[in-house]
């Protein structure tokens, strides 16, 4: 496999705020703690080793082992968990909604970017050792956002009306669901694919989504967590209550956002008077203030102090929003960095004065990396049109014009019709002002037709040649599609099984490992074998 690489600004597929939180984090360092770098991580672990003692490590301990005591050992697994307990053990973490199947491939990067990191870190940390962490976002309700997926350039969607957290959510009509994913990979029954995609199943969403990463990534050491846990949500209760209380977080998060937007960019966090969620089977309602108040809707009106009480009593019943949901992870998590896409990057910038105000470590950010997949047709397509890979960032009817061009001899050229045109609109310039100087906006009026008329003239010329070239120009069109399906980002669009069509599964997820350097910033451009 061949990597090249292309920086983020020319690919023109990341948005400015994420090319500046990958180049440029310097540039922030008022939101954040340190700006990420080698560097930072002496200072990270020093910082996060004051904050989470022994009690908060047993707590979790204990919690993944419960977690885990339904799935299949893995010793590496094991083995992290057990670490855990040490003083000298820290996670890096990336957090992802339980997508179907996975979801657009970019799920599989950042699991994989935080793998690596764990790795690298552990070579410059020698005495310390990193657990990376894929913490499920099961208490997310946006069900339409992850009910579906695309393979072989097909939908495949899980249609559910249950409601509440989408990881409760029950596998009713699952099998069906996974009969058409399976349908795919049928001419390769004992493949690795097919062997992975048993492990699909449990109770609920939740459930499945963890035993298949396990599955995927279990080797790697992976530790894969459930924040919806009572145990879990009483490190978190007293925050909550602080919440609850004063609605701390509005306050700081609206602090950010004015900092954010003084340096030109756009704020993706709107923060709520209350960032809390209550949370039953089924349900999942946002807690309101109304007249010093909470109301929840399904179950009446409370004082704050009720509303506290209830949080001491049941924290497992509340859930933080998008606002606080990081700050839940960084208090049950020996952690020293986040990280994820530019856009999660540019919300997790509005939340450190948060951070601040419950006196919760902030974490080290990064933007993970972003992979750009040439399989091997498309490589021979672009060879076979004489075409660089870089090429394929092009706007695709400038690449096609481009072609026309250079594969037109002279019949395209229009460098001597230029001059004659340039010679033509002087002459009449100088003529009809030589007449008389007032009509010199006539003149100009009269330049630019005639500047349309050529171009015009030009245009049809190109479209006729184009017509020759109409297979070159479908073989463009595939390519792009292949590449940017949907006009959108391969990442962001094609799941990771779709590149599985052989049955392969683990020699991919390690040559993207392997592909995956969390030191990199750039965009990565891979040739499939």
């Amino acid at each position: 496999m061949q990597k090249f690489t292309i920086h983020r600004e020319k690919s023109e597929l990341f948005s400015d705020l994420s090319n500046e939180l990958t180049y440029n984090q310097e540039r922030f360092s008022n939101l954040l703690t340190s700006p990420f770098s080698k560097e930072a991580f002496s200072a990270q672990i020093q910082t996060k080793s004051t904050y989470f003692n022994a009690d908060k490590r047993t707590i979790l301990v204990n919690a993944l082992t419960n977690q885990y005591k339904d799935f299949s050992s893995v010793n590496e697994v094991n083995s992290n968990i057990e670490s855990l307990l040490k003083d000298n053990t820290f996670t890096v973490t990336t957090g992802h909604q339980l997508n179907l199947l996975t979801g657009p491939i970019y799920f599989i990067y950042k699991i994989l970017h935080v793998i690596r990191l764990a790795e690298e870190l552990k070579q410059l940390h020698p005495n310390n050792h990193f657990v990376p962490v894929y913490w499920m976002a099961s208490e997310d309700h946006d069900f339409e956002e992850i009910n579906h997926t695309r393979l072989f350039g097909k939908e495949i969607r899980w249609e559910n009306a249950q409601g509440g957290p989408v990881g409760e959510y029950e596998l009713t009509d699952w099998q069906m669901m996974k009969e058409t994913v399976e349908a795919f990979f049928q001419n390769n029954p004992d493949s690795e694919v097919n062997e992975v995609l048993k492990s699909y199943n449990g109770k609920d969403l939740a459930a499945a989504t963890k035993s298949l990463v396990h599955k995927l990534f279990g080797k790697y050491g992976l530790l894969i967590i459930e924040p919806n846990e009572r145990s879990l949500k009483q490190e978190f209760a007293e925050i909550m209550q602080q919440e609850v209380q004063t609605s701390f977080a509005e306050k700081a998060v609206l602090e950010a956002n004015q900092l954010i937007e003084g340096l030109g960019f756009k704020t993706q966090v709107f923060p709520r008077e209350l960032n809390l969620f209550y949370i039953q089977k089924g349900i999942r309602e946002r807690l309101l203030i109304e007249n010093g108040k909470i109301v929840i809707p399904s179950l009446g009106t409370f004082s704050k102090e009720e509303i506290c009480n209830q949080i001491a009593e049941n924290p497992q019943y509340f859930s933080p929003n998008v606002v606080l949901r990081p700050v839940y992870q960084e208090c049950i998590l020996p952690n020293l960095v986040y990280v994820g896409g530019g856009g999660e990057m540019a919300y997790w910038l509005q939340f450190k004065g948060v951070f601040d105000a419950c006196c919760v470590p902030f974490p080290l950010i990064q933007v993970r990396n972003s992979i750009q997949l040439i399989d091997a047709n498309t490589q021979k397509k672009l060879a076979k049109l004489n075409l660089e890979n870089l090429s394929i960032f092009r706007d695709l009817n400038e690449l096609k014009k481009d072609f026309v061009f250079e594969n037109s001899g002279d019949s395209l050229n229009f460098d001597e019709l230029d001059q004659l045109t340039n010679q033509m609109t002087t002459l009449f310039h100088d003529q009809i002002t030589e007449v008389d100087a007032s009509l010199k906006p006539f003149a100009a009026a009269e330049e630019v037709k005639l500047q349309k008329q050529i171009e015009g003239i030009k245009a049809k010329l190109v479209k006729q040649q184009k017509s020759k070239f109409d297979n070159t120009m479908k073989q463009l069109e595939d390519i792009h599609e292949k590449m940017f399906p949907m006009n959108s980002v391969q990442e962001r669009v094609d799941n990771f099984f779709s590149f599985c069509a052989q049955g392969e599964v683990y020699s991919l997820l390690e040559n993207l490992k392997n592909t995956i350097d969390p030191w990199e910033k750039d965009l990565i451009i891979l040739n499939l074998d």
